[in-house]
């Protein structure tokens, strides 16, 4: 998915299906100027769109449709840029649902017909696509572009009560296969959620992933709500289909509670649930000499996970010199997400805002079982590239003909929702090992991790906290800790230099602790010698 499309391209986007069912108007009383038109009613229900799913797993796939390709080819960025959808058109404009819907338009990144319904009690109509609810040049190639072609995806724009401008701020967006996020507490887009993954950078042939659609919605409002709004989403693929229900609450923080049932036509080397995608170029932990002029670039700077033992763990997150695959085996987790620590502006210097980019944060509302959160890195040279991928695997191999049903709560916020008391991991720092004033051994690595929290406040004056430090290979030396000098009470780094022959990456671990107690975190980091 090409990244720097899907993030800065966000179109602008009104009389409500309900208010015309109310009135009792067909259809055809909404196509005049200003409104938009509807299909007929059908009946919905999440149980039907449930056995819907079911019923497709076990019939052959067909690949979504791409009406008009002529016309959504000669769509590039640049024309997309310029078409803009009608706010005065938005589903929801006047009521009754807090939050007015806004919709893409198709082009050559997003050539994939998606239909939205809007529900109204037992029954739903499609919103039917028209290019007069669009401002578009008069010579774009849209104006080509017949009537009832669908969509490209929607979103959310803020509250008509809220205190910003509805109509020029969004908050959820879904667009493109089965991608959707939302700016979090801190007002600003980043990583991104899937519905799921399939063989995602499966390394073993003739396994290629595979990017299944969202390829119908339903939107419906949730009733006395003023903060919520439930999505319904078919999900299609080569390998899987699905129905999902998102419950989605605009707080602070934007929850999702996602219940998901999945089931597979084929069977699948690498079954990716609750996945997030994310960009990590570089930061301060190793970047090579003038590669760009500002010191961090990135979405998330780290996997945290919370283990169903209890563990708190931080992994630092790279750009590796080859597509890497790290497994973190677990049982019924608590929980994991791909974090955004530092949001020190002078840290990014960059008028995108990555200091405010939303942390993501996977809460299971029902236990997972046994498997793997599974990170995947993949190399990149630019900002423009989604290039990880976090997600839970399942421990048992997945066949065709299996069902799953997942339940679980996306939070987008500014930070991980269950903050332990242990002190965190808040940077991560590579340079060459051995002492000042002597010869650098070459392959010698000294790594310095700094730890911050109250758990380190309390130690007693004099005390030093003693750092736990273990390799998969290579030979450890000068481990040692120190207070930073900066004046921060509970800021500690802990230092040690590595050893190691070959291009092997060597897997690495450290944590704090005064005697028996634990002080810090556990800080896991993949090394490749460079």
């Amino acid at each position: 998915m090409n990244d720097a499309f899907d993030r800065r391209l966000f179109l602008q986007g009104a009389v409500s299906l309900s208010t015309l069912m109310a009135l009792g108007l067909p259809a055809s009383a909404a196509a005049d100027e200003g409104a938009l038109s509807f299909g007929h009613v059908k009946p919905f229900s999440f149980g039907v769109l449930v056995d819907r799913a079911r019923k497709s797993a076990s019939e052959a796939y067909v690949p979504p449709e791409k009406p008009a390709p002529g016309i959504t080819s000669k769509l590039t960025y640049e024309e997309l840029g310029k078409i803009k959808f009608k706010t005065e058109d938005a589903l929801w404009a006047d009521g009754p649902a807090p939050f007015p819907v806004t919709f893409f338009h198709l082009g050559t990144f997003f050539q994939k017909r998606v239909t939205i319904n809007v529900v109204d009690g037992p029954n739903a109509r499609e919103i039917i696509y028209r290019k007069k609810s669009f401002d578009m040049p008069a010579d774009s190639p849209a104006q080509a572009m017949p009537d009832g072609v669908g969509f490209a995806g929607f979103r959310f724009q803020e509250p008509r009560a809220g205190q910003v401008d509805w109509k020029k701020n969004d908050w959820v967006a879904f667009l493109g296969a089965s991608y959707f996020r939302s700016i979090g507490e801190l007002f600003q887009y980043g990583l991104s959620a899937r519905g799921i993954a399939v063989n995602a950078a499966d390394p073993n042939p003739p396994h290629q992933e595979e990017f299944p659609d969202f390829k119908e919605f339903w939107l419906e409002p949730v009733p006395n709500s003023t903060n919520q709004i439930r999505v319904y989403a078919l999900l299609d693929g080569p390998s899987v289909t699905g129905a999902f229900s998102f419950l989605m609450t605009r707080e602070k923080a934007v929850l999702m509670d996602i219940d998901a049932h999945i089931f597979t036509r084929n069977d699948i080397n690498r079954f990716g649930l609750t996945p997030l995608t994310s960009m990590y170029w570089f930061s301060e932990q190793a970047k090579p000499t003038a590669i760009d002029w500002r010191p961090e670039v990135h979405d998330s700077d780290g996997l945290a996970l919370w283990t169903g033992a209890g563990e708190h763990i931080w992994r630092p997150l790279n750009d590796v010199p080859s597509t890497t695959t790290s497994s973190f085996s677990d049982s019924n987790p608590r929980g994991f997400g791909l974090l955004q620590r530092d949001r020190n502006f002078d840290h990014y210097l960059d008028g995108v805002r990555y200091e405010l980019r939303p942390s993501l944060w996977v809460e299971p509302l029902a236990p997972f079982g046994e498997g793997s959160v599974q990170l995947i890195e993949i190399p990149t040279n630019d900002e423009i590239h989604d290039n990880i991928v976090a997600m839970w695997v399942p421990k048992d191999p997945v066949k065709g003909g299996q069902s799953f049903n997942l339940k679980y709560r996306l939070h987008w916020a500014a930070d991980e929702p269950f903050p332990s008391n242990l002190a965190r991991c808040v940077a991560t720092r590579l340079g060459n090992g051995g002492h000042p004033g002597t010869a650098r051994p070459a392959g010698l690595r000294k790594f310095v991790i700094e730890f911050l929290g109250d758990a380190l406040k309390s130690l007693p004056y004099g005390v030093k906290p003693e750092a736990v430090v273990t390799t998969g290979r290579g030979e450890l030396s000068y481990i040692f800790t120190e207070a930073v000098p900066d004046g921060v009470a509970g800021h500690w780094r802990a230092q040690f230099d590595l050893l190691v022959d070959g291009p092997e990456p060597a897997e690495l671990r450290c944590y704090l602790r005064n005697g028996e107690e634990v002080l810090s975190e556990t800080w896991l980091y993949q090394y490749h010698p460079f």
